[in-house]
C-alpha cells in the first residue's frame, strides 16, 4: 500500500467517531485551488454537521481554512463506506488519475481532493447551497417550467459530454445531485464516484454495490457484469429519469421497494412514465432513452441537440411553433433498431458495407455475403441519407438508404459475434462486438466485465452467432455452468429456447418442455461460450428428433401419450369389430 495512505490509516484510526462528538473533534486535510495533486494536506478541514447519504457515502458539510481560503470557507465532503483494504490503493490511483481532468468542467461540481477520516476514503467537494431536488421540494406540488427544464437539460447535457470526452462515466444522475449555483446554472454533483467504485468492493459483504440510486438506474446498471456492460448511455437513461422528474415533480418508480423496482425496469422491462404535451423533438429522445438496449438510445450530442432545438419552442393553437428542424423519428424502418442506433456510426466514401439484417435475429442463409464499397454521398436534399453503392457485377452504383447497410471493417460489424484468440479466465471469452472503428480498435461487451472490452481486431475472431428462437443446451464437457441451468428428469441438462440476447452476448433462455408451477422461474441466463445450437439437423437419430420435439412444450409429451393411446384404443375397437364381423359372416356360412 502507498506510504502516504499507510501513514493517513495510522493516524486516523486513533480516533473513533461516536455519536454526539462535537463538530469541531473530527479534522482531516484539505485542498488549495492551486493544487496539482489530489493529495490534502492535515488540519484545514473540519466536518460539522452530516446532511446526507448517497448509495455509497454519507455526506458532511465542513468548514476549511487556509492560506487559500477564509476560516468558514464551506465544502462538502462525502465519506465513502468503508472499502476492502486491498481495494483502497486501487482507489486512490483511479482518483488522481482523473482529478485534473475533471477540474477543467465547466458543469461538473469542482473536486478540492482526497484523504481518508477514521480509515474511510473522503472526497472533499464545493459545497453549493441548493440542488433541482430542492427547487423541485420548495414547489410544493408544482412543476418546474418547461423553459427551465430545456435549459437544465441543455447545461446538463453539456456536462455529461465533458466527462464522456475524457472516458467518464457519472452513474449517478439525479435530481439530488444536480446542484444549482448562484447563476441558476445547472451543477453535475458526485462526479465519478460510482464509476471509480467500479470492480471495487465494501468491507462490509453484507452491502450491495449498486452503481446508482435505484429509481434511475438502467436495466444494466443493476447487474453489470450479467446484463451489462456499464456504458455512455447508461447515462441517457439517468438523464432522461432526471428530466422526467422536473417535469412530473414525481420520482420514477415512487412508492415503490428496490425489489419492485429491478423487477419492473430488469425483468418487465416496464419504462417511467413520460408526460405528452411535451416539443416533439424532446419527447423523442426522452423515450429513446429508456431503450431496454442501451445501444438503441440517443448518444448524448443527439439529447443536447433536440433540447436546443426546443429551447425556443412556443406551444400555441394545439401546435408546437419555433422549433428549429423537424424532429427525428424514434424508430428505423429496420427492425429491432432505433433511429439512434444508426446515427452512431456515418458512412464515408472508401467504407466497406453490407446489409444490415435485424437485431438479434438469424441472419438469412445465403451461398456468399455480398458487399460493396460507397462511392459517393447523396446530396440531394430529397434523398437525405442514401449513399451510392458499387457492387461488384454491376456497372453503375447503385442508390441505397444508409441506414440498410452496415460498414465493414477489418471482416468484422458492429453487432457481429466474436470470440478471444487467448481466453481469460476472469470473463467469457464469447460477445458482442459494439464497435470497430477505421483504424481497427474496438469495443466488446463480454459477461464478466463491467465495462466494454477494448482492443485491436487482431486480437478477436468471428465466433458461431446466437438469436432469438434458437435452441440451445450446456456443451457436453460443461460440468458446472456460470448461471444455474434446469435439468431433465432423467438427470441431463434441459434444452431451452433463446428469448433475449442481452449487449454482452448473455442469452436469457426459457424453457417451454419444462412444466413450472406457482411462481417458479422458467427462463435462465446463459453464457454463449458454454452453450451450442439444437435443432432438427444437428439431432443424429430419429430418438433424439422425438426428443427434440418434446422441447417446444412441455405438453406436447403427454398429448404424444394420450394420442397414441386413443390411437391404439381405436385401432384395437376397429380391428375387435373387424374380426366379430368376419366371425359372424364364418358362422352365417356354416349354417347354411
Amino acid at each position: 500500500m502507498d506510504e502516504r495512505i499507510k501513514l493517513w490509516l495510522a493516524s486516523s484510526l486513533k480516533d473513533e467517531l461516536h455519536e454526539g462528538d462535537s463538530d469541531d473533534l473530527l479534522s482531516t486535510v484539505a485542498a488549495t485551488p492551486t493544487q496539482t495533486s489530489p493529495w490534502i494536506d492535515q488540519d484545514s478541514l473540519k466536518l460539522k454537521r452530516w446532511i446526507g447519504r448517497s448509495p455509497f457515502s454519507d455526506v458532511w458539510l465542513a468548514t476549511q481554512s487556509g492560506d487559500d481560503f477564509d476560516e468558514y470557507h464551506e465544502v462538502a465532503v462525502k465519506m465513502l463506506l468503508p472499502l476492502k483494504e486491498d481495494c483502497t490503493q486501487n482507489f486512490f490511483d483511479k482518483f488522481e488519475e482523473v482529478f485534473l481532468k475533471c477540474r477543467e468542467f465547466q458543469c461538473v461540481c469542482w473536486l478540492h481532493g482526497i484523504s481518508v477520516i477514521f480509515g474511510r476514503i473522503c472526497v472533499a467537494m464545493k459545497f453549493y447551497e441548493e440542488s433541482v431536488s430542492d427547487r423541485i421540494a420548495g414547489l410544493k406540488g408544482g412543476k418546474l417550467p418547461l423553459p427551465n427544464i430545456l435549459r437544465y437539460g441543455i447545461e446538463l447535457a453539456k456536462g455529461i459530454l465533458e466527462l464522456h470526452s475524457f472516458g467518464l462515466l457519472v452513474l449517478n444522475l439525479n435530481p439530488f445531485n444536480l446542484l444549482i449555483n448562484d447563476h441558476d446554472q445547472l451543477i453535475i454533483g458526485d462526479p465519478l464516484i460510482p464509476y471509480l467504485l467500479l470492480g471495487i468492493s465494501f468491507s462490509d459483504s453484507e452491502v450491495a454495490l449498486r452503481l446508482g440510486t435505484p429509481n434511475y438506474m438502467a436495466p444494466e446498471q443493476w447487474e453489470p457484469k450479467v446484463r451489462g456492460p456499464v456504458s455512455i448511455e447508461t447515462d441517457t437513461w439517468g438523464f432522461g429519469c432526471s428530466i422526467v422528474e422536473m417535469l412530473t415533480s414525481i420520482q420514477p418508480w415512487f412508492g415503490k421497494s428496490v425489489e419492485e423496482i429491478y423487477h419492473s425496469v430488469v425483468i418487465k422491462q416496464e419504462k417511467p412514465y413520460i408526460p405528452s404535451g411535451l416539443p416533439p423533438a424532446v419527447e423523442n429522445v426522452i423515450n429513446g432513452c429508456f431503450e431496454y438496449d442501451f445501444r438503441n438510445r440517443p448518444l448524448m450530442k443527439d439529447i443536447l441537440q433536440a433540447f436546443e432545438r426546443s429551447l425556443n419552442a412556443v406551444y400555441s393553437g394545439g401546435e408546437w411553433t419555433g422549433l428549429g428542424s423537424r424532429a427525428l423519428t424514434e424508430r428505423s424502418s429496420v427492425k429491432g433498431y432505433s433511429a439512434w442506433y444508426l446515427l452512431k456510426d456515418h458512412l464515408q466514401v472508401g467504407d466497406i458495407v453490407r446489409s444490415r439484417n435485424p437485431l438479434n435475429a438469424c441472419r438469412a442463409p445465403t451461398l456468399d455475403d455480398p458487399r460493396g464499397s460507397v462511392v459517393g454521398l447523396d446530396s440531394d436534399s430529397n434523398r437525405s441519407g442514401f449513399v451510392q453503392v458499387k457492387v461488384p457485377g454491376e456497372h453503375n452504383p447503385v442508390i441505397v438508404q444508409e441506414s440498410a447497410l452496415e460498414r465493414v471493417t477489418y471482416d468484422l460489424a458492429a453487432g457481429d459475434w466474436v470470440s478471444l484468440k487467448d481466453a481469460n479466465t476472469n470473463h467469457s471469452s464469447v460477445g458482442i462486438l459494439h464497435s470497430v472503428k477505421r483504424d481497427g480498435s474496438l469495443e466488446v461487451g463480454f459477461i464478466g466485465l463491467e465495462t466494454l472490452w477494448k482492443g485491436q481486431f487482431s486480437e478477436v475472431q468471428m465466433a458461431k452467432p446466437y438469436y432469438i428462437g434458437q435452441f440451445v443446451r450446456l456443451k457436453a464437457n460443461v460440468f458446472t455452468p456460470r448461471f444455474e441451468w434446469p435439468k431433465k428428469r432423467g438427470g441431463g441438462w434441459a434444452t431451452g429456447r433463446i428469448l433475449q440476447v442481452l449487449p454482452n452476448g448473455c442469452l436469457v433462455v426459457g424453457f417451454p418442455g419444462r412444466l413450472v408451477f406457482g411462481n417458479e422461474s422458467n427462463s435462465f441466463l446463459a453464457d454463449p461460450a458454454e452453450v451450442e445450437a439444437v435443432s432438427f439437423n444437428t439431432c443424429p437419430g430419429m430418438v433424439e428428433k422425438l426428443q427434440h420435439i418434446e422441447d417446444y412444450h412441455w405438453s406436447v409429451k403427454p398429448v404424444a401419450i394420450a394420442l397414441g393411446l386413443f390411437i391404439t384404443v381405436k385401432l384395437g375397437l376397429s380391428v375387435g369389430r373387424n374380426v366379430s364381423a368376419m366371425l359372424q359372416s364364418n358362422s352365417m356360412q356354416e349354417g347354411m
